[in-house]
């Protein structure tokens, strides 16, 4: 038997929520934490209400909230080396090469904290929630650097060691709306003439809306089909962990065939090898150094930007903007289009005389 459900908005005591039928039994959702989503009704109830549609579709279903049991604390060894033992456990699985970065930074200056405090052996039972607010609101710090800080040890831990780190309350820093570059083909035109590899970077990254430092850079011949004009990535070599396969527009497939040069291998080669990961950000810095073009705030990934807002106006569908740029959750692409300087309303919806 199929389930069945209804999908609406609803009110209460001013403050609109979504309202759910499944299978005869009602569900009310004031935010997008049961579907794994950091969205509130107060912030845009339609999106919010699109976005259950969409897991529901996917075969998602509403459960009751049963009560979870709370975790024992770890008394048995020192904080630190618990907050150790989760950092050893990040940097041998399959993340990212920022995130296991950011890993080691945090959990360096955490050790350095603890040792300047003469905390380094004290246990998880006799440790107070007010050595590690110390260790966040460091003055050095800014708002947007102690939140990193603590989301990263919330990832790195477990238990009630990540118990304590979710207590802990940041100041919300304010949001920064990646501009789009006003005329891609001129920029491209002067980046054709400055770095033939620059320039294939930007045009992949604008037109394919792959990433520059870790996808386009170890990108190879045999990822290409350009007589189907795909491009496959396996979920090893994305962000996101699964697979990933994009369509190549004429545009960048015109440049690729005329780049072609050899029949395997990796596109940008020195002599074999990969060329390093600030390889792409050194030639772009040189680029913006001697270019008669205003670039303040432009960087490659605003290619990426640029391409993803292109493709949610055209399309208006949040699900085949998660597709197209690879995100691995829904929750992704929400938040990356708060970040875009994307037209939420038409000159037609404005009020008028």
């Amino acid at each position: 038997m199929s389930d069945i459900w209804k999908l609406s908005i609803g009110t209460s005591k001013g403050k609109e929520f979504v309202n759910l039928y499944f299978n005869e039994s009602r569900f009310r959702y004031w935010s997008g934490k049961a579907i794994g989503i950091k969205l509130k009704t107060s912030e845009n109830a339609e999106l919010l209400r699109s976005a259950f549609e969409l897991k529901l579709l996917e075969g998602w279903k509403p459960e009751k909230r049963t009560a979870q049991k709370k975790p024992k604390p770890v008394v048995d060894a020192s904080f630190l080396s618990q907050v150790e033992a989760g950092l050893i456990k990040t940097l041998e699985g399959n993340y990212s090469y920022h995130h296991k970065r950011d890993a080691r930074w945090v959990h360096r200056e955490l050790a350095k904290f603890f040792k300047e405090k003469g905390l380094t052996n004290l246990s998880c039972d006799k440790f107070k929630q007010q050595h590690l607010e110390d260790f966040v609101y460091q003055s050095k710090w800014s708002n947007r650097t102690q939140k990193n800080v603590v989301t990263t040890l919330k990832c790195i831990t477990k238990g009630e060691i990540h118990e304590r780190f979710k207590r802990i309350k940041t100041k919300r820093t304010k949001s920064t709306l990646h501009k789009p570059i006003k005329d891609v083909t001129s920029l491209l035109t002067d980046l054709k003439h400055f770095n033939q590899n620059l320039y294939l970077t930007c045009l992949l990254t604008y037109g394919c809306l792959l990433r520059p430092h870790q996808e386009i850079r170890l990108l190879r011949w045999e990822d290409i089909d350009l007589e189907k004009g795909l491009i496959a990535l396996s979920g090893s070599r994305n962000k996101s962990g699964r697979n990933r396969i994009v369509p190549i527009p004429p545009f960048v497939k015109k440049e690729l065939t005329s780049f072609k040069e050899q029949e395997q291998g990796l596109i940008f080669s020195n002599q074999g090898s990969p060329y390093s990961k600030d390889y792409f950000s050194v030639l772009w810095k040189r680029f913006k150094e001697n270019s008669i073009v205003e670039l303040d705030g432009i960087t490659l990934y605003s290619f990426r930007h640029t391409g993803a807002i292109n493709v949610f106006e055209k399309t208006g569908s949040l699900l085949k903007l998660q597709q197209v740029m690879g995100h691995s959750t829904m929750q992704v692409s929400l938040t990356y289009l708060r970040g875009l300087e994307i037209q939420q309303l038409d000159v037609n919806d404005l009020p008028d005389l």
